[in-house]
């Protein structure tokens, strides 16, 4: 098992400069939940060229997912496909959304998971020459600590002159607000940019943030 953790490490290293070292400890090993934001019928943010924020979140999340798997951390995904959460029997969009955001708290909840990582992208159309990966945290324990150092992680890979720092997540958000566990999300890019959107679309800049986001989850554990 171990050889394969230090293949792994040689790819991160390759993606990710600077990093610190990190070495595993079987003990340290928590239920990873991912989630990857929106789905079904609620796109979430959409691109000028029709890029839905829900496809690509959930290419980054099923990433992370490979990733953690590979290493022989369980791990928990609160969608696999494009499909929503929602309750059949929802009827408008606002029902559709809040069964989906139920729906995900009570998966999380009774699978007993340790952390939640959220995986979403951001936007702001009247500014579309902001870019970059930013970190949000929740209340719950070592949440904060957690996303600083992934958002430390994403600062030396994907936002190199383009630091962002990490920050607590709005009560609005009822993901975050109503999981048990410590959660972050991660808004891996703005929709809003054209040229991010066309980074956030290729396989190789989604395989560097999925690597990013787990490598820095793995050196803070093991600290």
């Amino acid at each position: 098992m171990r050889w394969r953790k230090m293949i792994v490490v040689s790819c991160v290293l390759l993606l990710i400069v600077p990093i610190v070292s990190v070495t595993w400890a079987a003990e340290e090993q928590t239920l990873i939940a991912i989630d990857a934001g929106h789905g079904g019928g609620d796109g979430g943010a959409v691109a000028a060229d029709g890029t839905t924020e829900s496809s690509l979140n959930l290419q980054i999340a099923q990433k992370l997912e490979g990733i953690f798997c590979f290493l022989g951390y369980p791990t928990v995904m609160t969608r696999a496909g494009e499909e929503s959460l929602a309750d059949g029997d929802a009827g408008t969009v606002r029902q559709q959304k809040v069964t989906d955001l139920k729906n995900r708290v009570a998966l999380i909840q009774k699978s007993g998971s340790d952390v939640l990582i959220s995986i979403h992208q951001n936007s702001l159309p009247g500014h579309p020459e902001v870019h970059g990966a930013q970190t949000f945290y929740n209340t719950v324990s070592w949440a904060g600590d957690l996303a600083a150092a992934v958002q430390y992680g994403l600062n030396g890979s994907v936002n190199v002159s383009n630091e962002k720092i990490c920050k607590p997540i709005g009560d609005d958000i009822y993901l975050m607000k109503n999981v048990k566990c410590p959660a972050i999300l991660v808004e891996c890019g703005f929709m809003s940019n054209p040229s991010e959107v066309r980074l956030l679309q290729s396989e190789g800049y989604q395989k560097q943030l999925a690597a990013a986001i787990a490598a820095a989850y793995l050196n803070y554990m093991n600290e």
